[in-house]
């Protein structure tokens, strides 16, 4: 893992929430691997930190459960399924499909342009048109976010940008390049954009739906565990 002083130094950032945040990327990102234990000795002897601030660093992490404390076990990071993945994605597929109808009733034209400029800037980054992989920066970075926020629904907001984000984007950065998903994905995004600019929120939502369900087909052949298309076990 990267050293304490790769962190972020915001004067309004306290180390706790400096830990909380390089922890947060590190799991999400895959660097510490799924089921791997989380030891605050360790961790604190390493970054070279006093163990209350890792603790609090840690307990919030337990809340998004991206680490789960297991009795007589301790802290490991939570281990990537099939069966959460059909779970996390079934749940967004009817969320997210809500917040893009909700979106296209309340997102002002201003914010429909930003999107649109936001999907620009997905389309020039060196990964994409490498072919290998989609844009993935976290909130206003990223464009299912944005529709959220803007469905202008708090409470589906709070399930979808905090206590289901990042266990989500596990899934989308770790299993998401695989060859023309990214473009597929990109299409997909724009004819989502068209729809919420004609304010056709049936539309959106069924095209939202259908968008995430062709993401979660997309990871679900790539999770080991996983039904292949003979209903074996890959």
């Amino acid at each position: 893992m990267s050293d304490l002083s790769l962190l972020p130094t915001a004067d309004s950032e306290t180390l706790a929430e400096q830990l909380f945040r390089r922890l947060q990327a590190a799991i999400v990102r895959g660097d510490i691997a799924p089921g791997s234990k989380i030891s605050e000795p360790e961790l604190a002897r390493t970054w070279g930190v006093s163990r209350g601030p890792l603790r609090e660093a840690i307990h919030r992490l337990e809340g998004q459960r991206l680490i789960l404390r297991v009795p007589h076990v301790g802290a490991r990071v939570v281990s990537l399924s099939h069966t959460e993945l059909i779970e996390l994605y079934q749940i967004r597929e009817s969320l997210e499909g809500m917040a893009c109808r909700l979106a296209a009733e309340h997102m002002s034209t201003a914010q429909i342009q930003e999107l649109r400029q936001l999907l620009d800037t997905h389309e020039r980054d060196a990964a994409f048109q490498a072919g290998i992989g989609y844009y993935q920066q976290e909130g206003d970075h990223d464009f299912h976010y944005r529709i959220i926020q803007g469905s202008g629904n708090q409470t589906l907001a709070h399930l979808l940008c905090n206590e289901l984000y990042q266990r989500v984007r596990m899934y989308r950065i770790q299993f998401s390049a695989t060859p023309n998903r990214p473009r597929q994905a990109f299409a997909e995004h724009h004819r989502i954009l068209d729809a919420l600019a004609e304010r056709d929120g049936e539309l959106a939502e069924l095209l939202m739906r259908r968008h995430i369900a062709a993401s979660r087909r997309n990871i679900e052949r790539q999770l080991p565990g996983a039904p292949s298309e003979t209903g074996e076990l890959q």
